[in-house]
Parts: C-alpha cells; structure tokens; sequence
C-alpha cells in the first residue's frame, strides 16, 4: 500500500499547490521540508520530462518512499519555444519570478496579440524505490499578455492569459486553476497512476502469498 508519498520540491508556492492536487488521494503528503538533508537534484536535462524523472528518482531513493516530482516549461511561439525547459532561470540563475516575468514582456515587446501564442507543459514523474518510472503530462494553451495582471499564483501566472476567460492565471483562484492549469492535467493523470500501481503492488502482494 502506498501510504506516504513525498513532493520532490522546496518551492512552497508549488507544493501548496500540489498537495491541494493531491488531496483527496487518503495517503500523506510530504515536502523536502521534512527531509533537510535530502539531495539538491541539478535539473540539467534538455527536456522537462528528463528533469522531473531525475528528481523523482533521486529524492525515492533518499527517502525510501513513493516520491513524485515535476517541472514544467513555457514555450512562447514568437520565441521560436523560449523559454522553454529553462523557464524558472530565464533571467539568470537566481532570477525572482518578477525577474523571469519582465524579461519575457520585454522581449515580446511590440509583438502583435495573434502571435504571443504560448503553451505550459508539465511532466510528473513517479518513483518508486524499488520500481521504475511512471510519467504523466499536462498542457495548457494561452496567449502572454502584454502587462502581468493578478496577485493570485506563482511564476509566469500574471502574464498567461487565457482567452476564453479574458484572464492571467494569476486573476483565478486557486479552485479555479486547479480545475484547467497544465499542471492539474498533469496531476490528475498521476493519481491514476498511482492507484493503477497500488493496485499492481496489492495483486502482486496476493500473489506471492499463495
């Protein structure tokens, strides 16, 4: 049975996010914050699937427990894909998300609406400590504004608009997000994931009883 499950992150912003996600599973979330001492995994990999099954693994194999991990990348059309996998460090290294935000409406600057098409993609990545890697992915289709609007959420929130609701991410609640964003796609597919390999771990329980 997996009871205990650790989000492979120390931003608090996402793992907030991600436990309201994963609440309704019944098993424990837990955060690095409980394992100080685990590993900072270098996300060096071109692709973001590649970064988030990195994560996954090292952090299970740290703590011993079912671990999941994500990353998620912003690819702006007009950019030719940038910032793509790169997105949390698009203004350098310890850029702040305001950083990131403001180097992207510059660069667009002068761009027409129909060409600030722009998409999020998150994998999710599940680890096992003693199995492989399961892998889940979400997308989300917008348009980057041409001003950041909102308080709400975190990163590139203020400066994704959604069309259809003629807002950013960051001017919907948390509910709200939750129900359409890149990364709520991506989660809900983990949770089948994960009940498909409870599952798998129970029949294989029974069979080695028998």
């Amino acid at each position: 049975m997996i009871r205990e499950l650790v989000l492979a992150t120390r931003n608090r912003h996402k793992g907030e996010e991600l436990a309201a996600l994963l609440g309704d599973l019944g098993i424990k979330i837990r955060t690095l914050d409980e394992f100080p001492d685990a590993p900072e995994v270098i996300e060096d990999g071109n692709t973001c699937e590649a970064n988030a099954v990195k994560k996954a693994r090292a952090i299970a194999e740290f703590t011993g427990l079912p671990t999941v991990a994500d990353d998620t990348g912003l690819e702006v059309d007009a950019l030719g894909g940038r910032p793509g996998v790169h997105a949390a460090r698009y203004a350098g290294e310890n850029a702040t998300y305001e950083d990131n935000c403001r180097k992207l409406l510059r660069e667009l600057m002068g761009v027409p609406r129909e060409r600030r098409t722009a998409r999020f993609l998150t994998v999710a990545a599940i680890a096992l400590p003693s199995d492989g890697i399961r892998v889940a992915q979400g997308m989300l289709n917008g348009v980057i504004a041409e001003e950041a609007s909102g308080t709400l959420g975190f990163g590139y929130d203020p400066v994704f608009l959604i069309p259809e609701l003629g807002k950013t991410l960051a001017q919907l609640s948390a509910d709200q997000k939750n129900t359409i964003s890149h990364r709520a796609k991506a989660f809900t597919q983990a949770k089948d994931l994960l009940r498909e390999m409870e599952f798998e771990m129970l029949e294989s329980g029974r069979s080695a009883a028998r």
